[in-house]
């Protein structure tokens, strides 16, 4: 069976064939590490999560490099307003630097709860300026960029195939777009490559143009391109950046080396909430940290899952329930399934029925060979678990063996591909339950209590909870809580 990706470069399902056999080249733009990471990334990094799982299932050494974008990502995306870190780190008064770092640890403690795993390499723009400067030199040298008063932008005009992409020819990619009277631009689609650092600006560098620091789209191009090649196999990302981000790494990265950038582009569609857009402006923005309040982290990872990558999602706490119903299901006879492998095990037990399992792992390939259909492949899964659930409660006991087959092949496709099945599972006592429960109460009334500014009886109540082995840890974003082991 061969795999079929769409790729965006061309709008259609193509068979995937790496450049170099065995081997595949991925980057995925990485996260702006001024805020919490929120339900959008996990969408995003889930899904190239599951992407990376799977090619290397299939036997492909995979090298999946995901930057950090921790400078030169302006407010607005036509060269205008504030780098969004020294935004930030003026609100916060405290330097930039400490909002990279304070944000990207955030956002790598989120991933790990939802077990994505961690890149390869996870490059930081501020860590290449020396990169993207070259780049910016090589495209005043082959004429595709013009510098002005220190700033240095790319002539769109002087590529032919820009919009090639997004699908936007240049005409229609500056409708909207706000013209300054004094712009230094020489078409209003022009982009920056680097920007005169003005008075007090806290993020600067020397280059040849004078201080100043890059522009948002070249540290892609040149992060990739280092650990990469000039051309290679997959570039990802949220349809948002499709356009004008992606584009713009094509133009100046082709225009720098004379090259293809990338063979396949794959984007992954965005996040509602109730039905409408997820935005700070609507009150709807949801943080992974609020939702792991309310939800385990594997329950968002399943929800988000059974919806395809080029889907729209829809996130409700409606849907969230149905999600953690499901994935209670699935964990239960997985769970179920290794304590009667326990028992067979225990009782030496050789004879009994065995399951043909085949069907289950050719339906699981032929669904994710389709464009990485999770939704189908999680309906696969779900098959097994009716039968699977069918064998146990049958008067024939299944044999060890085929109780071994029947787990491996659950952590083959859940665990490693997927990632929803952990390797243990912890028993679903009662008493842990009630114990995670009560925790969860005592702390709601703490922070009641610290509303009502009681900072005595807060104390009292960390201190005695403490105690008894339970370590309370109050955070800017709210208040945690975990047992001492």
């Amino acid at each position: 069976m061969s795999l079929f990706i769409y790729n965006t470069l061309t709008r259609t399902k193509e068979e995937f064939k790496p450049i170099h056999e065995g081997f595949v080249g991925m980057y995925v733009c990485g996260p702006t590490v001024y805020s919490h990471s929120h339900i959008g990334h996990a969408k995003s990094y889930i899904s190239f999560d599951v992407i990376v799982r799977y090619l290397r299932y299939l036997g492909i050494k995979v090298l999946y490099i995901q930057n950090i974008t921790d400078v030169g990502h302006l407010t607005d995306d036509a060269d205008e307003g504030e780098d969004k870190l020294i935004k930030q780190a003026r609100l916060d008064r405290v330097h930039p630097m400490q909002i990279a770092e304070m944000f990207t640890r955030s956002y790598f403690e989120d991933m790990d709860k939802l077990d994505v795993l961690r890149p390869d390499i996870s490059p930081r723009a501020s860590g290449h300026i020396i990169e993207q400067i070259e780049i910016v030199k090589q495209l005043l040298a082959n004429s595709f960029a013009y510098e002005v008063n220190g700033s240095v932008y790319y002539d769109v005009q002087k590529f032919k195939n820009y919009g090639k992409l997004s699908g936007r020819m240049l005409e229609e990619s500056v409708e909207g777009t706000r013209i300054e009277s004094r712009s230094e631009k020489r078409h209003p689609a022009d982009f920056a490559l680097w920007k005169k650092a003005e008075s007090g600006h806290i993020m600067r560098w020397s280059s040849p143009w004078g201080e100043g620091f890059p522009g948002w789209h070249i540290e892609c191009s040149a992060m990739s391109m280092k650990y990469l090649g000039e051309t290679f196999d997959i570039h990802g990302g949220g349809m948002d950046n499709q356009f004008p981000h992606h584009e713009c790494e094509i133009a100046q990265s082709e225009a720098a080396t004379g090259k293809p950038f990338v063979k396949y582009w794959i984007h992954n569609n965005l996040v509602t909430v109730n039905g409408k857009k997820m935005s700070k402006s609507l009150g709807n923005f949801i943080t992974l940290k609020d939702a792991f309040k309310k939800y385990n982290p594997l329950v968002v990872r399943f929800f988000i899952l059974q919806s395809h990558y080029r889907s729209t999602l829809d996130f409700s706490d409606e849907a969230l329930q149905a999600a953690n119903t499901g994935y209670d299901k699935l964990l239960n006879t997985v769970r179920n399934l290794r304590e009667e492998l326990k028992k067979a095990e225990s009782a030496q037990r050789t004879n009994g029925v065995g399951l043909d399992l085949s069907l289950h792992r050719k339906n699981f390939l032929e669904a994710m060979n389709d464009d990485f259909n999770t939704p189908l492949a999680i309906g696969v899964l779900f098959d097994l678990v009716r039968e699977t659930n069918q064998s146990l409660n049958s008067e024939q006991k299944l044999s060890t063996d085929a109780l071994k087959k029947i787990d491996q092949l659950f952590d083959e496709l859940g665990g490693k591909v997927l990632g929803i099945i952990p390797d243990q599972l912890q028993s679903a006592t009662a008493n842990e339950k009630t114990e995670s429960d009560l925790m969860d109460l005592v702390v709601n009334i703490r922070t009641e209590v610290r509303k009502q500014k009681l900072w005595a009886l807060s104390d009292i109540i960390r201190d005695g909870l403490k105690a008894i082995g339970f370590i309370i840890e109050d955070k800017k974003d709210g208040t945690n809580w975990r047992k001492i082991n």
